[in-house]
């Protein structure tokens, strides 16, 4: 396999001033990772917890957040986070934080709960940054967390993903939701059920998970330009400074068989990031390169997928290439449900939509899950998977905000191992599926449709695939129309329908939607190139 074609070469990052890129002489990623997929918060927050309760006096613990509630608990009564951390520093572990200071509460938003994380494990002897080195209307959006282990280094370990450190993040494979939730929009009840993934890394790849953390911490910029906030945090004495970091320890040695490459977003933004000072729009990238050269089947898990610009590398590759096939599970129902907040979200998914649909048409597929109670369940977990070759797991959504204006990091995995099962190659090239990115796609299809492990022999195929999705979904709408009577046919999967947003309201919810809810971070002159 030519992992070149795959991934992104030094140039085409298009970002010479990170670290990424010089850290391997070179050699913009690492090989001999072993890469785990954590599919569920509750999977996640079991790992995790196991993790850091065996670090021990002079181990570091760093980690980034968009939200994080204090008392979200990974495992139960006495797992909260912040115990579990404080904990942790008690114990001598080094801990640092970056979470995103957020906006205001009252716009529902955490600026309280990131606050109140922080200030706890501040008083175990931890420090945490509330870092709003953002553009305005911006987010630090990265969710990742990195365990080093001196003298231990066969501990050492990254978590990187869509999962935030907070409340509702905490659901299983049943989807009965966290039994600490955040209210969403109603239609997804008191306990809305989650979809999520994270990925657990060991190996190299730890190092540059861990060198992204470190250029954030180091950025010698003000952690806010807002004088109101530099006021409040001086009458608070709330920390302001970033604390040296131990210097970084050597890479952990090679034991698995996985290709991973640190993907970012960061937007262009006056001062520039020390580390990116044009932004960094490598999630994009990444996206339409690979996209680009999809063969058989594209898989993808997206809480939003929203705007033309950004599905049109999509719709690109399902014109130029008639065989292809596109699968994506998505929320059936925003979030937000208010008569201002509700149309912008439906108005960017709707051009998506149509951009693909009119490249692909029936080749195109979107459907939303429920659990087997019926209720919604929120799709917050960004997955790709192209031919079963190449596979991504990150902060960042298929849209412009996430590809171009807040903070993200994704990670893009090729597995040196083929996998023995026809069909044994289905992109284009012949480079053959690999292990992990079609035992991922089968993971989460097999939890779609209801299969035992192992009940997938007809997943394997594109077509297959693509057939079994769409009468599992057609069964199970067919029932609900006829008044569910009988048992629940199996699967969770039903179509995603949408009507059309009235003329009059598009009008209005476009333009909140391409200022406010997806906005635009990219230098000028790529904005008019359109490009990344």
């Amino acid at each position: 396999m030519h992992i070149d074609r795959w991934l992104l070469g030094p140039d085409e990052r298009g970002n010479r001033h990170t670290v990424l890129d010089r850290r391997h002489g070179g050699t913009p990623w690492t090989d001999g990772n072993e890469v785990r997929p954590l599919i569920h918060g509750a999977v996640y927050f079991a790992e995790l917890l196991a993790c850091v309760r065996a670090m021990g006096a002079g181990d570091l613990l760093m980690f980034t957040d968009w939200r994080g509630d204090p008392d979200e608990r990974l495992d139960g009564p006495g797992t909260e986070v912040s115990r579990v951390f404080c904990e942790a520093a008690s114990r001598g572990v080094i801990v640092k934080g970056l979470v995103w200071r957020s906006h205001l509460d009252r716009f529902a938003f955490s600026e309280q709960e990131n606050r109140h994380l922080g200030e706890e494990i501040e008083a175990a002897g931890g420090e945490v940054l509330r870092d709003m080195r953002v553009r305005p209307g911006g987010s630090h959006h990265q969710k990742y967390i990195v365990l080093r282990h001196p003298g231990r280094p066969e501990l050492d370990v990254a978590f990187a993903g869509g999962i935030d450190l907070c409340h509702s993040r905490r659901d299983d494979a049943a989807h009965l939701g966290d039994p600490q939730p955040q209210p969403i929009a109603a239609v997804y009840g008191a306990r809305p059920p989650w979809h999520d993934a994270q990925l657990a890394i060991r190996g190299p790849a730890v190092g540059d998970v861990e060198a992204t953390f470190r250029e954030r911490w180091n950025d010698p910029t003000p952690l806010t330009r807002n004088p109101y906030y530099r006021l409040v945090d001086a009458i608070r004495h709330e920390d302001q400074h970033a604390d040296a970091l131990p210097d970084q320890l050597p890479d952990p040695a090679a034991l698995g068989t996985h290709t991973v490459q640190v993907l970012r977003t960061y937007p262009a933004r006056r001062p520039g990031y020390p580390f990116a000072p044009l932004g960094e729009r490598s999630v994009a990238r990444a996206y339409q390169k690979v996209i680009s050269l999809a063969h058989s089947l594209i898989y993808v898990e997206d809480q939003y997928f929203w705007g033309a610009e950004i599905a049109r590398c999509f719709a690109d590759a399902l014109a130029e290439n008639p065989q292809l096939r596109l699968i994506a599970v998505i929320p059936r129902f925003p979030d937000q449900d208010g008569r201002i907040s509700l149309p912008p979200n439906l108005a960017g998914r709707q051009e998506a939509l149509a951009e693909v649909r009119a490249a692909g048409g029936d080749r195109v597929a979107i459907y939303g899950i429920e659990n087997h109670a019926g209720t919604p369940v929120y799709v917050h977990a960004k997955v790709c998977v192209v031919d079963d070759v190449w596979a991504s797991v990150g902060s960042d959504n298929v849209n412009r905000r996430s590809w171009t204006h807040d903070s993200e990091l994704s990670c893009a995995v090729l597995d040196e191992t083929l996998d023995g099962r026809e069909p044994h190659s289905i992109d284009r090239f012949g480079d053959g599926a690999r292990r992990f990115a079609r035992d991922l796609r089968l993971e989460l299809a097999r939890e779609h449709l209801d299969r035992a492990e192992g009940d997938d022999g007809d997943l394997l195929d594109p077509v297959s695939v693509f057939d079994a999705f769409a009468q599992t979904a057609e069964r199970l709408d067919r029932w609900h129309a006829d008044g569910r009577p009988g048992e629940r046919p199996p699967g969770r999967l039903r179509p995603y329908r949408q009507d059309p947003i009235p003329r009059r309201t598009l009008v209005w919810a476009t333009a909140l939607y391409r200022t406010f809810y997806d906005p635009d971070g990219r230098p000028r002159p790529m904005r008019r190139a359109n490009e990344f």
